[in-house]
């Protein structure tokens, strides 16, 4: 599984970091974005659920 997160729909509410903080840190922008370039098999999970959580929708799955 792959993920990234669409800069222009972030609005660096944080909610996936404090879900997911091992696939999700803040970048140079202050917006969210994928720390991995593909998603452990074990945090699959935590980042769906972050996905699903973002408000607006900006993580995808590649």
């Amino acid at each position: 599984m792959k993920v990234y997160v669409d800069q222009d729909e972030c609005i660096a509410c944080g909610v996936c970091i404090d879900m997911c903080p091992d696939v999700f840190d803040w970048n140079d922008e202050g917006k969210s974005h994928a720390i991995v370039d593909e998603v452990p098999a074990d945090l699959e999970d935590c980042a769906r659920d972050a996905m699903s959580s973002c408000p607006t929708e900006a993580i995808k799955e590649e």
